[in-house]
């Protein structure tokens, strides 16, 4: 399991947005994630919000460059966050490691794009087709039921792969994020619904990427009579779904707060080691069963 540390480049995410616009302030929380423990920074420019607003590519590019450049130069391995075109040929050229695109590449542009290039891609399901997340359903359209949705996230998977394979893009470049919150749709249960069933699109077999961190569901989850839990104080319920994920397989985590996480998961697997086994010495890459990475 390796972790992306989520770095806004933005005025308006929902968490943090406007605290790492500059770019000295993104490339030091960057920074400080790595050291946190991310294996990876999650690069964002535009907030796919449902208030954010829109960003062009030429200002999400302008945006980027300082950050991914600097982290590039200090061997960093770099994922950037974009449905634009014109943004992910920037950011492979700029020597991005991942491709995280919320519309799954379904842009044939974003396909020419991202073909020659050695980059993993990150493919996001959601049921909307645009690049931003709603608290509602579109006019006329009507929210997925439950109980049908991991089905039809395995149907839509299928189809990407499919295409995408057929399109000259290696198999194994692909990693797969069944999306959370709004994305899924307006109540907290699908978003439980694709947790619970993470084995299921496990079984596509491509890499399962997860980001929970902070969404919507966990808000309403653990609000009460006065509203949804506020933003800022979504951690524990972050951290327990995160954990949730990686013990059903999920291979990434995107979180904001990597080193809680890195904690956690390093004594869940501690205890979950037969009796017997050799000690962790708290070097997280000296236990034996930890993996590359953790």
């Amino acid at each position: 399991m390796q972790i992306l540390g989520i770095v806004n480049i933005t005025r308006d995410s929902f968490s943090d947005g406007g605290r790492y616009l500059d770019p000295s302030a993104a490339v030091a929380h960057a920074r400080a994630l790595r050291a946190a423990g991310a294996d990876i920074l999650d690069l964002g420019a535009e907030s796919t919000h449902p208030d954010g607003a829109d960003v062009n590519a030429e200002e999400e590019c302008a945006r980027l460059a300082p950050v991914l450049t600097a982290l590039k130069a200090e061997s960093a391995v770099v994922s950037v966050d974009t449905s634009k075109p014109a943004v992910m040929r920037f950011a492979l050229a700029h020597g991005a490691d991942f491709i995280n695109d919320v519309t799954a590449l379904r842009d044939p542009e974003s396909v020419a794009a991202v073909r020659a290039a050695p980059a993993r891609l990150i493919l996001m399901h959601s049921v909307v087709p645009q690049a931003r997340a709603r608290r509602s359903p579109l006019p006329g359209a009507t929210p997925p039921d439950p109980a049908d949705l991991v089905a039809h996230i395995r149907d839509f998977f299928a189809e990407r792969i499919a295409t995408l394979t057929a399109a000259g893009i290696d198999r194994v470049r692909l990693i797969l994020d069944p999306g959370m919150g709004f994305f899924l749709g307006p109540r907290p249960e699908h978003s439980l619904a694709v947790l619970r069933n993470l084995r299921a699109l496990a079984a596509l077999g491509c890499p399962l990427c997860v980001s929970t961190s902070r969404k919507s569901f966990i808000g309403a989850l653990l609000g009460d009579a006065a509203g949804p839990r506020p933003v800022d104080r979504r951690a524990a319920g972050t951290l327990a779904t995160e954990l949730w994920a990686a013990t059903q397989g999920a291979d990434f985590i995107r979180t904001h707060e990597p080193g809680p996480l890195r904690d956690a998961w390093t004594l869940w697997q501690a205890l979950a080691r037969p009796t017997g086994s050799p000690r962790y010495s708290g070097n997280r890459h000296s236990c034996p069963d930890h993996g590359a990475t953790l």
